[in-house]
């Protein structure tokens, strides 16, 4: 029989490394690390957007959700700012905040995006009117799968002006205010409409807020739920979909014809 030359196990071991370590490997190594913070650089305004457009929203999300399933009082703070906010009623406010609330949904979002929606359609501007469409779309299933999960009762503190019946939580007056203006902000993106769109829009998602305590058919927490729900969604959907302006000297609102249909 031939000898057989054995090895301890630490010395396999010790063999092993010592290859694993070699000038190749290293070499390997220095290059996966180049082409990594190469991309993290080219990358890092996707990844910022991630950060703070969808994990942080989806995360505060989480904590008004998971409070509402666990204990159906919501939140300590939600009661008083309804009080503080109904201390300031009046006949007049009473319908002027019965009229401006419609607009968070059939007489105001509705009809915008529905002639945006055209608007793209006849330009041809397939990108930007697929990002709007999902938007919008999927928020109200959003919407609507977290009531029907959740199931969270209107508060019944005083008799609304404009009373409403079905579940609150989030609220489907603020998400459907909050996707049309991010989605907009996001379509408007390096263009030189960006701040008017995002002042203008804000003042209007607060608006539409406000209107919804006002009346009573919200919790405060039913609010920012439905605004960390929505941001979370416009922007994770235009990271996949990606509707941007082609050029950062774009001065158009919307991405051009030939864009939009190359890309």
């Amino acid at each position: 029989m031939g000898s057989y030359d054995y090895k301890s196990p630490d010395a396999l071991y010790g063999k092993l490394i010592s290859r694993m370590f070699d000038s190749a490997f290293w070499k390997r190594l220095r290059s996966f690390l180049a082409f990594l913070k190469r991309l993290l650089i080219a990358r890092r305004t996707s990844l910022l957007l991630l950060l703070i457009g969808v994990y942080l929203p989806l995360q505060v999300f989480g904590v008004l959700a998971e409070e509402v399933w666990e204990n159906e009082g919501g939140f300590p703070w939600d009661v008083p700012i309804l009080l503080s906010i109904h201390s300031t009623a009046s006949p007049q406010l009473d319908v002027f905040a019965s009229k401006l609330t419609q607009l968070g949904v059939f007489w105001g979002v509705f009809p915008v995006a529905t002639a945006l929606s055209l608007a793209l359609l006849l330009q041809r501007r397939w990108r930007s009117l697929a990002y709007l469409l999902t938007t919008l779309l999927g928020s109200i299933v959003i919407n609507r799968t977290a009531k029907l999960l959740l199931q969270r009762v209107r508060p019944h503190l005083w008799e609304s002006p404009a009373p409403e019946f079905d579940y609150g939580f989030p609220s489907g007056h603020a998400m459907s205010s909050m996707t049309l203006v991010a989605a907009l902000v996001i379509l408007s993106w390096g263009s030189r409409w960006h701040w008017l769109v995002w002042i203008v829009g804000s003042l209007f998602v607060l608006s539409i807020g406000w209107t919804r305590l006002y009346l009573g058919v919200h919790y405060p927490s039913d609010i920012l739920a439905g605004w960390m729900a929505s941001v979370a969604w416009a922007t994770g959907v235009s990271l996949l979909i990606k509707p941007y302006p082609p050029t950062s000297s774009s001065t158009a609102i919307f991405t051009s014809n030939s864009a939009d249909q190359h890309r």
